[in-house]
């Protein structure tokens, strides 16, 4: 039934509270590949000492982090043993993390996205909105949501 999983994983611990919960799905469905996708998502406007970054030097600074994503998410799947399932990671820039994970899962058929929700409520979740909520109403592929450790009944 899946055979092709999608892991959005943004280098927190609470993210790979999911990753468990990938293993039993990989295990039990026969799962073909997992996909531990990351984000690195553009700034709208980033305010120095002499004033607003240019394009040029807002892209420097995104580039200087890729080389820490990409050790991030080799070193999440060489802990990782499946038989038989394809592990293989993606690295994205842009804007709107959660656009482009439903847009990756629609344009590389997967089948299945497991994300953490961190739970936010109140002002918190209004500043900063839940990139989980938007992909579970974005993406056109079933999603697990899996709650953190640590999460408190209620709204």
């Amino acid at each position: 039934m899946y055979n092709k999983i999608l892991v959005p994983l943004d280098g927190s611990k609470l993210a790979e509270c999911v990753l468990p919960h990938v293993e039993s799905i990989a295990k039990g469905c026969g799962v073909r590949s997992i996909v531990f996708l990351s984000v690195i998502e553009l700034m709208l406007k980033v305010v120095g000492a002499r004033g607003v970054l240019t394009e040029e030097q807002e892209r420097q600074l995104r580039e200087k982090q890729r080389p820490d994503v990409e050790n991030y998410l080799k070193q999440i799947i060489n802990a990782i043993k499946y038989d038989n399932v394809n592990l293989q990671s993606e690295i994205i820039m842009g804007e709107q993390p959660a656009n482009i994970i439903a847009n990756y899962a629609t344009d590389n058929d997967v089948d299945l996205i497991v994300i953490a929700t961190h739970g936010r409520s109140g002002i918190s979740r209004w500043v900063w909105g839940s990139v989980a909520d938007r992909i579970l109403r974005s993406a056109c592929v079933p999603v697990l949501m899996v709650r953190a450790p640590g999460c408190f009944p209620g709204i």
